[in-house]
């Protein structure tokens, strides 16, 4: 049987990725409200009517519609697309870097919760339980069957959960209100069960440093304050996206200069 060239197998992964996008526009939406993710189907913010089969293709039906109902006129946001593209993205950048493996499988799923993470807390300022604890058990399972392994995995999870939650804890007693809520607690820990615990601290550099810089540059421009809450899952988010792309080769190459 010919093999499929890695082209069009890296496509396939990004169609796959937006049509999972899709889905995770959904979740994005409703899951802050409470509402069932699962039914009924998807509708029209607006106006609530029923939307058909063809609206629902990702990116294409946004383009298509020109970003408004085809009923009420009202505009369709730009997080639908982008969300949809960015999904795509990461799953054809990690078939292209994993290839056919149940590491790609566990990583992509991995990557599905961080955009649906990134996105709620960017507008929400909330990180669901509904994602974040079965994304630790998902996590610890998948390490049982390819890497981090279960050992770094778990270490992941208890020094993950713990750094964050002695942060909170220090910030509470020294400045007497919180600083971290626990969502990010559990979100850490859900990295470090996914990433492993080397990786999760990478994470937490990368999404600190970031947050540091989006800190001082709306403080400098006067946008913000000392006391100024920024979602910082958003921030963990984009760190564990970097590190779990780049940060192997970064860690070897680090360790390599010592």
């Amino acid at each position: 049987m010919t093999e499929l060239p890695l082209a069009v197998e890296v496509a396939a992964a990004g169609i796959l990725g937006a049509v999972v996008g899709s889905f995770l526009n959904v979740v994005i939406f409703r899951l802050p409200l409470g509402n069932s993710v699962v039914w009924p189907g998807s509708v029209c913010a607006t106006c609530s009517r029923p939307l058909a089969w063809y609206e629902n293709i990702p990116i294409a039906s946004f383009l298509v519609l020109r970003a408004r109902c085809r009923t009420c006129g009202s505009p369709i946001s730009w997080r639908y697309p982008i969300v949809e593209a960015v999904t795509a993205a990461m799953f054809a950048i990690l078939y292209w870097l994993l290839g056919p493996s149940l590491l790609f499988i566990s990583r992509a799923v991995f990557a599905s919760a961080l955009v649906a993470l990134f996105a709620i807390d960017l507008e929400h300022y909330l990180l669901p339980d509904a994602i974040t604890l079965p994304g630790i058990v998902a996590g610890f399972i998948f390490s049982l069957f390819t890497e981090p392994g279960w050992l770094a995995s778990l270490i992941g999870i208890l020094a993950g959960g713990g750094v964050l939650w002695g942060v909170a804890e220090a910030y509470y007693r020294i400045r007497h209100e919180d600083g971290l809520g626990f969502g990010d607690v559990k979100m850490l820990g859900m990295i470090g069960a996914f990433l492993g615990w080397k990786l999760m601290l990478l994470t937490l550099l990368f999404g600190s440093v970031g947050g540091s810089v989006i800190g001082v540059v709306l403080i400098i421009s006067g946008r913000g304050d000392m006391k100024y809450k920024l979602p910082f899952g958003t921030f963990l988010a984009l760190g564990a996206a970097s590190a779990m792309i780049v940060g192997p080769p970064f860690l070897h190459w680090y360790i390599g200069q010592w």
